[in-house]
């Protein structure tokens, strides 16, 4: 069994665009090829208190003026049409913690919908202007890919999943990694950014080189970190 590891942020635009592109490398695949996906918690603002705070008051804050926001937000949402997304910054009126997010995903992997879940909540951030400091939003989204009320209602009243969330982000850190997406193909080669499609074809190819996290193929390819997301460079 092939796999991929993927480290990200339910709120990275990098993220969600690497996902399409690593989808579209996957379809290219020997239709006997199978390959797992795991999906693992990195927080672009650890920080962020748990409500939330502002989007427009924060961002201008970070970037200096809500313009810079606005433009930095225009770049991203016309890479993203080229991969079919369409992104509605418009709709969104906070930056959230995603720490309730990333446990959502760790509860999917328990379940056996993980991308399904992951999937959801970039589409319900990104397309649709969920909050997910709101814990009854976060269980609508895991609902609707196949998760039950009931049982994440009580999760969520429980402390289920936040040592391993917190497990797993110090496994991170340990990494270095300082931004997202990052991903580890067959446990052996590793690359970061929202990289093209033959990246990933390329990585199954040659999973007999080992190289570090650090290594990218595509040094300009796009991600985002603690300091912001990168936009397309003219």
């Amino acid at each position: 069994m092939n796999s991929i590891t993927i480290y990200s942020d339910l709120i990275c635009p990098w993220c969600y665009i690497g996902k399409r592109r690593m989808e579209e490398a996957l379809r290219q695949l020997p239709a006997d090829m199978q390959v797992s996906r795991s999906w693992h918690p990195f927080q672009l603002n650890p920080d962020m208190p748990r409500e939330g705070l502002n989007r427009k008051l924060y961002r201008s804050k970070k970037f200096g003026s809500w313009e810079r926001s606005l433009a930095m937000d225009a770049q991203v949402a016309a890479a993203g049409k080229s991969v079919g997304i369409e992104f509605r910054y418009d709709l969104q009126t906070h930056t959230p913690n995603t720490f309730d997010s990333h446990r959502l995903v760790w509860l999917a992997g328990n379940s056996g919908v993980q991308d399904a879940v992951v999937e959801a909540l970039f589409r319900a951030y990104f397309c649709e202007g969920a909050n997910f400091s709101d814990q009854m939003k976060l269980i609508e989204v895991g609902a609707s890919a196949g998760l039950d009320v009931a049982e994440l209602k009580r999760s969520f009243a429980s402390e289920e999943g936040v040592s391993a969330v917190r497990a797993e982000e110090d496994r991170a850190r340990i990494l270095g990694m300082s931004g997202v997406p990052l991903y580890v193909i067959n446990e052996a080669v590793s690359f970061s950014g929202a990289q093209p499609a033959e990246t990933f074809l390329e990585a199954f190819r040659t999973t007999s080189a080992k190289k570090s996290v650090s290594d990218s193929p595509d040094e300009a390819a796009q991600s985002c970190g603690s300091d912001g997301c990168e936009v397309p460079k003219k």
